[in-house]
């Protein structure tokens, strides 16, 4: 049953950004949660140039199943040109809270 379910994590440059997407993919019932963790400090390569920035961490909990059309809202909604996103699947975890995130991102 375990093997269905995902965390997906990525990252937006502020606040009112990540609402934004967390609330699409939350109304679109593609997660049943998305946690946000404001002020975290990234630091990257981009363009030859180590960065360093301040974001909000995503953590997106979700069926397996909807990874695809998580990946598509995140590639239209998300202001950076190459946003993080990796998925981890959930090995494990409390079967009535993975009932409620099957029930929860169910259309």
């Amino acid at each position: 049953m375990s093997a269905a379910y995902l965390l997906v994590i990525t990252t937006c440059p502020d606040i009112a950004s990540a609402k934004k997407l967390a609330s699409a993919l939350v109304d679109a019932k593609l997660a049943a949660c998305v946690q946000l963790y404001p002020q975290m400090e990234s630091v990257y390569v981009w363009e030859d140039e180590v960065c360093h920035s301040s974001e909000v961490g995503m953590h997106i909990k979700c069926l397996a199943s909807h990874y695809d059309a998580i990946e598509q809202l995140v590639i239209q909604q998300h202001p950076y040109e190459v946003p993080e996103l990796i998925a981890v699947p959930i090995a494990q975890g409390l079967p009535n809270y993975l009932q409620w995130i099957k029930e929860t991102s169910q259309s």
